[in-house]
């Protein structure tokens, strides 16, 4: 389960939410679309553990610590981070998952062909490859990422935006397959990408409606 409690945000004294609450059941999915700048974003990231509330409480999984709650879930934002590694390392983290696994979520989110063209395929070093990566490469590879976690939490934030029709259409399918029984909360400018979802709530002056 979700919840924020009485949550305010402050970002350089600007003030982003103040007493905002919210609950989300598990294996619910939520839909939050707002205009760019209203606060989506942050709100994920609040989610995520990556920001901490200036006032109230945010609670993940029984998880109120950020460390903590970060372990809990697996995050696509818009923007993805990729690492001066390579592209198996910037899937996995760390982790040792089994190669078939990394290479079936490849496949899902449709990054096996163009892998598989590469001199050194998962081994390639995207430190040396970085600026020719598309963005819609980069946020598959986030996708990819997320999948491969497994973690009973997803959060998107606007997880297909640099993919174009046939790539977005190819990834929506895989994600909707992937999270049937997870919990996710999905934020975004198009709701017509939350077709079939329990809740669509609408941002607006930091407040939920």
């Amino acid at each position: 389960m979700i919840e924020l409690s009485n949550v305010s945000f402050a970002y350089e004294k600007q003030t982003v939410f103040r007493d905002l609450s919210l609950k989300i059941e598990k294996g619910q999915k939520v839909g939050i679309v707002g205009e760019s700048g209203c606060g989506k974003s942050t709100l994920l990231s609040l989610i995520a553990g990556l920001y901490s509330p200036t006032s109230g409480k945010v609670c993940v999984d029984g998880e109120i610590d950020p460390e903590r709650i970060s372990r809990k879930v697996s995050v696509v934002m818009q923007s993805p981070m990729l690492l001066p590694l390579t592209i198996w390392e910037n899937i996995t983290m760390g982790h040792d998952y089994p190669k078939e696994r990394v290479l079936k979520v490849c496949e899902d989110v449709n990054l096996k062909k163009w892998i598989d063209a590469l001199p050194d395929g998962l081994q390639t070093y995207l430190g040396d490859h970085a600026d020719e990566l598309s963005g819609g490469q980069a946020q598959r590879i986030a996708i990819a990422r997320a999948m491969c976690k497994d973690a009973e939490i997803l959060l998107l934030d606007e997880p297909t935006s640099a993919l174009d029709k046939e790539n977005n259409a190819f990834v929506l399918d895989a994600l909707e397959r992937y999270v049937t029984e997870k919990t996710v909360v999905h934020v975004t400018h198009r709701p017509e990408q939350l077709r079939g979802y329990d809740r669509v709530l609408f941002m607006q002056a930091g407040g939920l409606k």
